[in-house]
């Protein structure tokens, strides 16, 4: 390995600075270069990449969003398009590729890997869906900006006594709303893995409210409902004053935790050792706090499954 390219593609996620800094400067250590491609694969299409040096990947490590910018491509989910990109690599002389991003990014990453270009893929997504890694960067930093949020609506809903609908970022995943709706106590969490049960919502609500209760948080995953009408139903089967509030990107920005800085470090790091150890295909991942690293071919058909016992222990406590 002489010429390693780095990407980051999809939504971005808070850490990607702090992962493309370490892929830098690692590659530097080894005397490797280093090479980042603007706007994901779109770019590497286009043949946007330059050289980095130490310099440009310094003063990164707190910064949310991404240096390299991201972009989705239609064209690279061609075989032209993969072609293309194939090409730009080659003409560029570079010998391997890291690939930051979530889930399509990753399948991204494992077609080239198809087309025999040395692929290493990290995952970095704030929905933590890439199945075969405990956790993904950005997701404790998106957590705990919702849980910010939370606090903070809730201070207003128990001066007001009302019942607050939040709607969190999870198209596909509810990883997001359990683990902020476990952590800031949420009376009910919604979420794509598991059944609506509005009459259970509304049974908590009451019973709640029967007891005393002045105010309920409500947590909903944007793939699991509307918030709007959610709470406009909410509101009008219990009379109870009902507010709604949908976060949105806010989720997505800010300076990363301290412990999504240390996982995309050690993240980083280790996708540059294993390209030159000559391991391709692969995913660095994290299990037991040990990096370790599985096979992208694993993770196309693995949906990632919502942890049973964290949700049953959330309703367990919401009562």
């Amino acid at each position: 390995m002489k010429r390693i390219g780095v990407l980051t593609s999809g939504g971005d996620a808070p850490g990607m600075n702090a992962a493309i800094r370490a892929v830098v400067r690692k590659c530097i250590f080894h005397d490797i270069e280093a090479y980042g491609i603007l706007y994901g694969f779109r770019g590497l299409i286009n043949g946007d990449i330059k050289k980095l040096e130490i310099g440009s990947v310094g003063d990164i490590i707190h910064r949310g969003g991404t240096i390299l910018h991201t972009a989705r491509s239609e064209e690279f989910l061609t075989e032209a398009g993969q072609l293309q990109a194939l090409k730009q690599l080659k003409d560029h002389k570079i010998d391997g590729l890291i690939v930051i991003g979530g889930d399509g990014s990753i399948k991204g990453a494992h077609s080239l890997s198809k087309l025999d270009f040395p692929c290493v893929a990290v995952p970095a997504t704030i929905d933590n869906d890439i199945a075969p890694t405990e956790s993904s960067i950005g997701f404790d930093t998106a957590l705990n900006t919702i849980i910010e949020a939370i606090d903070k609506i809730r201070d207003t809903a128990t001066s007001h006594e009302r019942t607050y609908v939040v709607e969190v970022m999870g198209r596909d995943s509810g990883k997001l709303a359990l683990w902020s709706g476990l952590a800031d106590g949420a009376e009910s969490i919604i979420i794509p893995e598991k059944p609506k049960d509005f009459e259970s919502v509304i049974s908590r609500l009451k019973q709640g409210y029967e007891r005393g209760k002045k105010h309920s948080i409500i947590i909903v995953a944007e793939g699991a409902g509307h918030g709007f009408k959610l709470g406009k139903k909410i509101q009008e089967v219990t009379q109870l004053e009902t507010r709604v509030t949908v976060l949105g990107h806010i989720q997505r920005g800010g300076s990363p935790s301290a412990q999504d800085r240390v996982l995309a470090s050690r993240f980083g790091g280790s996708a540059v050792d294993l390209l030159r150890s000559k391991q391709f295909g692969r995913l660095v991942s994290i299990k037991c706090n040990q990096i370790v690293d599985v096979d992208l071919s694993e993770i196309i058909n693995h949906e990632q499954q919502i942890n049973d016992k964290i949700y049953k222990l959330a309703q367990e406590l919401s009562i």
